[in-house]
């Protein structure tokens, strides 16, 4: 945990939130790297089932401090920001075997915006706005955003989008397919809980199958993603939360996952 990074962890739910709110939680070096760190950490905690991304105060994250690449002392160059630092951050959001819930709190911007639509579940409430903002400054979508926004919601709303920079509610996103689920302003903080806690209670090693799965499904063709569920599905036959769930189906009761 740093500064610009805070964690909580409780009821075996990571809750990870950007702490710049000065400037909407745009990523500088420091916090990019220290993101990276943290989703490590939960990774590797096998205490933490679920994991919720946020940000303090009124933003999720506007993408990339603008003071950081337009001040020569501080600029780490575009090569560097893009290979160290949100690169490594999505490829981390989408291997990590635990399913994560974007938790977007308020506005969410280019590189932000992409960030949230990276994880397993997207959520936002009602308030809240998406923005490819990369060609409203000469640039072009990063962060997987030209990968994951076509498949969202189709090549020509995703190609219009990015190209003209369009702030979008949450609403439309919502119907878009953008994002799973809007909340009301005042009900959203009690519906994250309540989401990630069914999370970090269900069988955690199939979802990480589950995830492994959908990813794969991107580049892989109908046999091979046919034998790559029949080796999941057997791996996922052979946990204690298989054993479980079958059990409290015979037994007409809730199940008790422990994750493994």
């Amino acid at each position: 945990m740093t500064e610009s990074i805070l964690l909580k962890t409780e009821n075996n739910i990571a809750y990870i939130t950007l702490n710049r709110p000065e400037v909407f939680n745009s990523f500088n070096r420091e916090m990019a790297l220290s993101l990276q760190q943290v989703l490590k950490n939960c990774e590797n905690n096998p205490k933490v089932r679920a994991i919720v991304l946020t940000g303090s105060g009124k933003a999720f994250c506007a993408g990339q401090d603008l003071k950081e690449v337009t001040s020569p002392e501080l600029n780490p160059g575009f090569k560097k920001i893009l290979d160290e630092h949100y690169n490594p951050i999505i490829s981390l959001i989408r291997n990590i075997k635990k399913p994560i819930i974007a938790a977007v709190n308020g506005v969410a911007a280019g590189a932000g915006a992409n960030i949230a639509l990276a994880c397993d579940v997207v959520v936002a409430h009602e308030k809240v706005s998406f923005i490819q903002a990369f060609s409203l400054i000469g640039l072009i979508p990063d962060s997987a955003g030209t990968f994951f926004l076509p498949r969202l919601i189709g090549f020509q709303k995703a190609s219009a989008l990015c190209m003209l920079g369009d702030k979008i509610s949450a609403e439309e996103a919502e119907r878009l397919g953008m994002i799973y689920k809007v909340f009301a302003l005042e009900d959203f903080e009690a519906e994250v809980n309540k989401l990630a806690l069914k999370m970090a209670k269900m069988p955690t090693k199939a979802l990480g199958m589950t995830k492994a799965l959908l990813n794969a499904s991107i580049t892989n063709n109908l046999d091979q993603q046919l034998a790559l569920e029949s080796k999941y599905q057997i791996e996922a036959a052979q946990t204690n939360d298989y054993a479980e769930g079958v059990s409290a189906f015979v037994e007409k009761r809730q199940p008790n996952f422990k994750g493994n």
